[in-house]
């Protein structure tokens, strides 16, 4: 009763968080041990395929679920980005740890911004959230698939493949390698994913004993700004399918959510802005995911199951 398992992937920042929540855990309760089991998922498996054809990012969690459901772990760590926006009948987020920088990073080695970029220069991303966005800014560019783990992209840049690649900041960061961050880009101009930045803890709903144990490392400002992101992407059946970006930023009691929606093809960006109480950030959330459907992502969405 004094164990608690967490399922974890094995790369190098899935550890990383795995490993921060096992030394918070411990801090908040003294004498619990912390197993960490790390798991391969369909994810780290297939490093080639665009994820909107392995599935979406359910990818890289479901294992871990499967862990969870079959009592082989306690509770499973997650990069929020990562979760998709429906759970599986059973499990809830019970706990989100402090959210890191949850920006976009420009990283190159001869251009200090994204800005100086030269006319075709090569970018690199996983992400055509993030490919479409900055393409608005910069259509002259050259936006091309980059799959791999952190060091992996790194290297891929460092070989002369891309000008330029796009990370998550608190990746880097988290890692040790925000020396290689060149430029933040502004959370205004690529709008993050729901969840970006943050590390969520799953688990069976009803084990008493493992929330109990969360509820001490929960923070509760990240709790409800991802959640509100969560509320957004829930609401338009986010899949990896289309580009879905859903952003809250907390100034004392007020909210401001930002949401994004485009094609695939990035002819039809959609945008909502909203501010309001914090205490009502979920029905604010509701109100941008109507306004969203309003301007067409309903449509979208249809065209793009």
């Amino acid at each position: 009763m004094n164990t608690l398992t967490i399922a974890t992937r094995e790369s190098a920042l899935a550890l990383w968080q795995a490993n921060y929540v096992r030394d918070q855990l411990q801090a908040a309760h003294p004498g619990l041990e912390v197993i960490i089991n790390g798991m391969t998922t369909q994810g780290d498996r297939d490093k080639q395929s665009p994820l909107s054809q392995m599935g979406g990012k359910g990818v890289f969690v479901k294992e871990l679920e499967v862990a969870l459901m079959e009592n082989r772990a306690d509770i499973a760590v997650h990069s929020m980005k990562d979760v998709p926006s429906e759970l599986p009948e059973g499990l809830v987020l019970q706990a989100i740890c402090i959210r890191e920088d949850p920006s976009d990073a420009f990283v190159s080695n001869n251009y200090s911004t994204f800005a100086s970029l030269p006319a075709g220069a090569r970018v690199g991303s996983s992400s055509l959230r993030r490919r479409l966005q900055l393409q608005a800014l910069r259509p002259d560019l050259t936006y091309l698939e980059l799959r791999g783990n952190v060091p992996t992209r790194l290297q891929k840049l460092d070989d002369g493949e891309f000008e330029a690649i796009i990370l998550a900041t608190a990746g880097l960061k988290r890692l040790g390698l925000g020396d290689r961050v060149t430029e933040s880009i502004d959370t205004a101009v690529s709008i993050p994913a729901a969840g970006q930045g943050a590390v969520g803890i799953e688990c069976r709903a009803g084990d008493t004993r493992v929330t109990g144990l969360l509820e001490a490392i929960n923070h509760q400002d990240t709790y409800l700004r991802v959640m509100c992101e969560r509320e957004i992407s829930t609401g338009l059946g986010a899949n990896c399918n289309l580009p879905i970006a859903a952003f809250a930023e907390l100034d004392g009691d007020t909210v401001t959510l930002s949401a994004y929606v485009n094609s695939p093809t990035g002819d039809q960006p959609l945008k909502v802005i909203r501010r309001g109480p914090a205490a009502e950030g979920q029905a604010l959330a509701r109100e941008v995911t109507r306004a969203l459907l309003d301007q067409g992502a309903g449509d979208l969405l249809a065209r793009h199951p």
